[in-house]
């Protein structure tokens, strides 16, 4: 099921990281994984409190919670934080970087970096016994919990997983823009990734958000100067309709065939 809150765990683990900056005057380096481990409680927490009395139900349901669950989170980070910006610096030098012909942001760069370093850690950490136990999970909870399988913990660990890869994001991302209420606004392009390259495909994700990034790039340069900019939004949404017009299993994912 496509976590619809996830944007705003994202922003909500960059305002959590400058609360541990700002508040507690933790320097940078322990002010991250403080975060982290805030996070993975609180996503432990709304599993808890919010979902766990959903399961079993139908999966339009589970949805809908967790669009609400990302407005509450938004409002209640404007109600703490405010709406205003606020800059988070990584230490990440603003020269940019000289490959070539070509100038890579540092920011962008290091961004890459740690998320190919996340990917590789989930690609190992789904080949361990409790990786193992959360794919079945996603692939038929039914069929797990009547194999013995905790499903509840399960489910409450990937909502864990979930806010840690959304704090990392958060910091990542707030460095770059400052951390607002905009942060948010990265769901469209998670869950245009996601479904793009398949919910049940991390291969796929990974190149999808390559070509994801390269089609928004290319697309926004043509229509900016039609519209008057601000025109990548527009291309996020198109292509997200679009795959689930005409691929909704997306480009890598698996389709199943159900006899009815």
């Amino acid at each position: 099921v496509p976590n619809l809150a996830q944007g705003a765990m994202t922003m909500l683990g960059a305002y959590v990281v400058l609360a541990f900056i700002g508040n507690a005057g933790l320097p940078m380096w322990l002010a991250i994984p403080a975060a982290i481990v805030a996070m993975f409680i609180v996503g432990i927490g709304i599993e808890r409190v919010a979902l766990r009395r959903l399961a079993g139900r139908p999966i339009v349901m589970i949805l809908m919670m967790t669009l609400g669950l990302e407005i509450l989170l938004r409002a209640g980070t404007m109600t703490i934080w405010g709406g205003s910006g606020r800059p988070l610096s990584l230490g990440i030098s603003d020269a940019p970087l000289f490959v070539g012909p070509l100038l890579i942001n540092r920011a962008y760069a290091f961004g890459a970096l740690v998320a190919l370093v996340m990917f590789g850690l989930f690609v190992l950490f789904f080949r361990t016994r409790l990786g193992v136990v959360l794919r079945a999970i996603s692939d038929d909870y039914t069929a797990a919990w009547s194999v013995g399988i905790s499903v509840e913990r399960g489910v409450a660990l990937s909502w864990a997983m979930s806010a840690v890869v959304a704090t990392v994001a958060g910091a990542l991302w707030g460095s770059v823009q400052g951390v607002d209420q905009s942060l948010s606004l990265l769901l469209l392009k998670g869950v245009t990734v996601a479904v793009l390259g398949g919910l049940d495909s991390i291969g796929g994700s990974l190149l999808a958000g390559l070509l994801f990034g390269v089609v928004e790039g290319v697309a926004s340069s043509f229509l900016d100067p039609l519209v008057g900019g601000a025109s990548r939004d527009l291309v996020d949404a198109a292509m997200l309709i679009l795959t689930i017009l005409i691929r909704p299993h997306g480009l890598f994912g698996r389709h199943d065939i159900e006899r009815v």
